[in-house]
């Protein structure tokens, strides 16, 4: 940690082109997760991720991977089973088991590095109406879905779950075709994986980024264009 910037107070964060190279994005630790460091870094295009034994820790990687929300792409056999309509999709009925169920531990990994001190601190912004969640229901059980932020005309997508075939991309399917009837433009899913580059995710630069947000969220703004919420949504 002594290559990085350690945070005190409310000291600010460093330019995000100081981050490492290696681990990539690492940009500095400590301070807090109360609500104005955390919307600061989201301003920002810096998120926290750390595990339990760590302090805090904030990166800003490069490239960032991005969605753009009316270009998803859904495979034939993802769009099939979604016209299947097995299941019921709705948001912000139960973030806080939306974001218990993203902590759970994979099979590719016994920990997670969404702690306690996370689940508290995202379950304060979804109390403020910034953090949201998107979830999968078949009937009464819980089956996939995902949590986020939405600040101006972006979302910052956190984690997602499944719990049944295909249920997490379902998710965020219905979130990209609901933010773009919002306005949104940009959805924000921070490192490449091959699940999001399979539904359209591309990799643009920081600088790139970090440009867009300036143009997409207002200065000091802590809310957004978020739709209509905590009911199903009809088509």
């Amino acid at each position: 940690m002594s290559q990085i910037p350690w945070l005190e107070g409310n000291q600010a964060f460093p330019p995000t082109d100081s981050a490492m190279k290696d681990p990539s994005g690492l940009l500095a630790a400590g301070a807090d997760l109360s609500p104005p460091r955390l919307l600061n870094a989201y301003r920002r295009g810096i998120f926290p991720w750390f595990e339990e034994d760590q302090p805090i820790l904030w990166w800003s990687p490069d490239p960032r991977a991005t969605l753009v929300p009316n270009a998803i792409h859904i495979s034939r056999s993802l769009r099939k089973a979604i016209k299947q309509q097995k299941y019921q999709f709705r948001f912000d009925t139960h973030f806080l088991e939306v974001i218990q169920a993203c902590a759970e531990a994979r099979s590719y990994t016994e920990g997670t590095w969404i702690t306690d001190e996370m689940c508290d601190a995202y379950e304060n912004l979804h109390e403020m109406g910034i953090a949201h969640s998107v979830e999968v229901w078949d009937e009464d059980k819980l089956v996939g879905g995902l949590y986020g932020i939405a600040l101006g005309k972006v979302f910052f997508g956190e984690s997602m779950f499944s719990r049944a075939s295909n249920t997490s991309k379902m998710a965020l399917v219905y979130l990209a075709e609901h933010l773009h009837k919002w306005g949104f433009e940009l959805i924000d899913c921070q490192v490449e994986n091959p699940h999001l580059m399979s539904l359209g995710a591309q990799c643009i630069s920081r600088e790139q980024f970090n440009r867009q947000l300036k143009s997409l969220i207002e200065p000091n703004e802590s809310s957004s264009c978020w739709g209509l919420i905590n009911r199903d949504i009809e088509d």
